[in-house]
């Protein structure tokens, strides 16, 4: 390589000057060169694999350990139906004869296939409630196609969760173990296994796309799990499953393009495995039985958590508190801010329910509030929902525009076994009998009883003396899905 000549430029000793500081300036670059390539091959040394263990990635080990555990179901029920006459297509027809002419009745047999989770060696199966819902007959298909007729034990249509039992006749079964649902984080990996479209048993892989998911309208306890893992119809009851091969969820739903096929999108749910837990739980005491502690609010929006003085909308203000319930106990007011259940951060009311109902009952919860931007934690004891004051059923009777409704008093307990609202009070109407004098003035199942004319009604017994001391006039009012209806009847 020809070294530069300055000596055109400069004076020789300023020319040799320039000519070394060039010269050490490129050994220098070299040197930074060779350094940063010898930590380039040092980081990018590969080897050959020495086995095909080495290069093979599979679920197969784990599928082959949980696959045995999830399980087909059949249900089957009679149905009947009625063909009504062709007539019945006229309007003019059915203007003057209405429903005289029922048509004719004719029975056939539905029915819907999902899957399951064997939960206990002794045969005990979980499902969705919808698989098995109204069904006169099941059938659980096992992964060896050995057949069982099964028994409903518990079905619950608020959480969309089922139990089942069949009959080993002393054979243990394999089945899963439960991990804490509450234990994952978005990006999990996870494998859903069911029987999609009753092809027979299939696993599909995704992640953990979503935790929390709320205001899906699904069940009354809205807080799922959302996968990417193929989940399509007949998946309904099957096995979402974590890499140690336990239970984190059972596959429920999915959000389906209604103008395809119906098929999966991408988009699956999953009950979380800590509420099949409390199913579980009801099983072995006969009935379900989750903790309540008489609260009931509104989700935090960007203007609510301004007033506030939260930097992000998180939490539930509190609107209603049930006397003597274990919130009121606990001194939890109107106006605080619910941000946490035992550590769990609160995002709106739907995740407020689950975090209590998934709670031991008879344990204590620590929830942080907000009150007058202070931050504090108050202890409230997990009960079961109260049971006073008793029913009362009453089949309403006598000559007043109440004749034919059924109502009852309203406690929490009460309220949540007929699915109405657990923090109403005073006198809920069960009942309306059709063409009866409470039907004609529009009455309907879930009304509650404000107001006879003056006379206030928190009790069932309140109510007919009310009705047959008003001569002849009636002004009633209710509660109806919030709103305050009042009408007036004259005799």
């Amino acid at each position: 390589m020809r070294r530069p000549d300055f000596s055109r430029f400069f004076p020789l000793p300023v020319a040799d000057a320039i000519r070394h500081m060039v010269v050490m300036a490129c050994l220098g670059g070299l040197l930074l060169v060779f350094a940063a390539t010898g930590a380039a091959t040092a980081q990018a040394v590969k080897e050959v694999p020495g086995s095909r263990a080495e290069i093979q990635y599979s679920f197969a080990p784990l599928v082959r350990k949980v696959g045995p555990a999830v399980v087909n179901i059949y249900a089957r029920a009679e149905v009947t139906e009625r063909r009504a006459s062709p007539l019945f297509d006229d309007p003019f027809f059915r203007r003057f004869f209405g429903d005289v002419f029922p048509g004719e009745a004719r029975k056939r047999t539905a029915q819907s296939l999902g899957s399951g989770v064997i939960m206990r060696e002794d045969g005990l199966v979980v499902t969705n409630y919808h698989v098995i819902k109204g069904a006169d007959e099941i059938t659980v298909v096992l992964s060896d196609r050995r057949e069982f007729d099964a028994k409903i034990l518990l079905e619950e249509e608020r959480t969309d969760l089922a139990v089942l039992k069949i009959e080993t006749e002393g054979e243990n079964l394999p089945y899963l173990a439960i991990r804490d649902s509450d234990e994952l984080e978005v990006g999990d990996l996870v494998l859903a296994i069911g029987n999609p479209f009753g092809v027979g048993q299939t696993v599909t892989s995704g992640i953990v796309s979503a935790l929390a998911r709320t205001a899906l309208g699904i069940t009354d306890y809205s807080f799922f799990i959302q996968t990417d893992a193929a989940i399509n119809p007949g998946n309904s009851g099957g096995a979402l499953i974590s890499m140690d091969g336990r239970l984190v969820g059972v596959n429920t739903a999915i959000y389906s393009n209604q103008k395809g096929s119906g098929g999966s999108v991408g988009i699956g749910f999953a009950v979380p495995s800590n509420m099949v837990s409390t199913i579980l739980d009801g099983v072995e005491k006969g009935n379900v039985v989750r903790p309540w502690i008489g609260v009931s609010g509104q989700t935090m929006t960007p203007d609510l958590a301004e007033q506030f003085g939260l930097p992000r909308p998180v939490g539930v203000a509190v609107t209603d508190v049930y006397p003597d319930g274990p919130a009121a106990n606990a001194g939890i007011r109107i106006g605080d801010v619910i941000l946490k259940v035992s550590d769990r951060e609160i995002v709106d009311e739907q995740a407020l329910r689950y975090r209590v109902a998934t709670r031991p009952l008879g344990s204590e919860a620590q929830i942080e509030i907000l009150r007058g931007g202070t931050h504090q934690t108050i202890d409230v004891s997990m009960r079961a929902p109260l049971t006073q004051p008793e029913p009362d059923l009453t089949d309403m009777r006598g000559q007043h525009p109440m004749l034919g409704a059924q109502v009852a008093n309203l406690s929490p307990a009460f309220a949540l076994e007929h699915g109405l609202d657990d923090m109403a009070r005073g006198v809920v109407v069960l009942k309306v009998t059709r063409r009866s004098p409470a039907a004609r003035v529009g009455l309907r199942p879930g009304d509650v009883v404000l107001k006879i004319n003056d006379d206030t009604i928190d009790m069932v017994s309140k109510l007919e003396p009310a009705l047959m001391s008003a001569n002849n006039a009636w002004r009633i009012s209710i509660r109806r899905e919030g709103q305050v209806l009042t009408t007036e009847i004259k005799g």
